[in-house]
């Protein structure tokens, strides 16, 4: 055997090596099949495949989601609706998603329509329209029943849009309308209110302070005339008989310089004049006894 034909074989089992040998990555398996014949799930790393014998099979493990269209359904209380959602999933048997199913994807689709259009049909439009998260957990939960035996999971099930019909749509589109203008109506109504309860408290507030300080106006206006009496009362007790008779007769003076013929005298000024007469009666006495033994 010549240096050429080694080196053709050599070349020849550097190749066949090459395609032998697989790398799988962590999120990726191999279903290895020998003569047809699952051998079971290769991966991750190397993986050494005999060439024409083996034959492999790429499965993802990653999550990944199907797309599935706008499809028109018929609820309960016959309204039809446009629905498209997304299904994500994954395989945990990577197997059975080779062996059981051919088109997973075609398969998963199919069984979404038909789960949906089922579903749907149970449902009135009202709760569909207002009970989506409901819907997809209860799509997920059908759709993963079928899937189960693909070894698939069904992880979550997301309606991306309903669309009602066009009479719907402008019925929903008045009754939100009507919505808004009652909410502005009662937001309007509430802040009137707030503000006439405000004017009322504050006026309360201002009735409540004009009658304090009226109060106390009174209060001091009550003392003020207590404390000017008293002054009055303790000035006319310190006037004496004579005092008041001096002022008496400067009045007649007064009266005298007038016109008048005819006056009136009240008691009290006769009295007074008595008992002047008679204290000077008595001053006059006393002086002239004094004067008469020197005499």
């Amino acid at each position: 055997m010549d240096i050429v034909t080694i080196a053709v074989l050599v070349i020849l089992f550097l190749i066949l090596a090459w395609n032998a040998i697989k790398i799988v990555a962590q999120y990726n398996r191999l279903v290895v099949f020998r003569l047809g014949n699952s051998i079971g799930t290769k991966g991750p790393g190397p993986v050494w495949l005999w060439p024409f014998v083996d034959r492999a099979v790429w499965v993802d493990l990653r999550e990944n989601f199907l797309e599935v269209p706008s499809q028109t359904c018929i609820t309960r209380d016959n309204a039809p609706i446009g629905v498209d959602f997304l299904i994500y999933w994954r395989v945990v048997t990577p197997d059975d998603s080779v062996i059981a199913v051919q088109d997973f994807a075609g398969a998963s689709r199919g069984i979404a329509t038909t789960t949906l259009r089922a579903v749907i049909g149970d449902i009135p439009l009202d709760d569909v329209l207002a009970k989506r998260d409901q819907i997809n957990q209860l799509l997920a939960t059908k759709l993963d029943e079928v899937t189960e035996r693909w070894g698939v999971k069904v992880t979550a099930v997301e309606i991306r849009e309903i669309v009602p019909p066009r009479d719907i749509q402008d019925a929903m589109n008045r009754q939100m309308a009507a919505e808004r203008n009652r909410r502005a109506t009662v937001t309007e109504a509430e802040g009137q209110r707030q503000a006439t309860v405000t004017v009322a408290e504050g006026q309360k507030s201002a009735a409540i302070l004009t009658a304090e300080g009226d109060r106390q106006a009174a209060i001091l206006r009550a003392e003020g005339f207590s404390l000017a009496l008293t002054q009055i009362y303790g000035a006319a007790r310190a006037v004496d008989e004579k005092t008041m008779l001096i002022q008496y007769f400067d009045t007649l003076k007064a009266l005298g310089a007038g016109p008048s013929t005819k006056f009136i005298f009240p008691m009290e000024f006769t009295s007074l004049l008595q008992d002047f007469g008679r204290g000077r009666t008595a001053s006059d006495g006393g002086r002239v006894g004094e004067v008469g033994p020197s005499s």
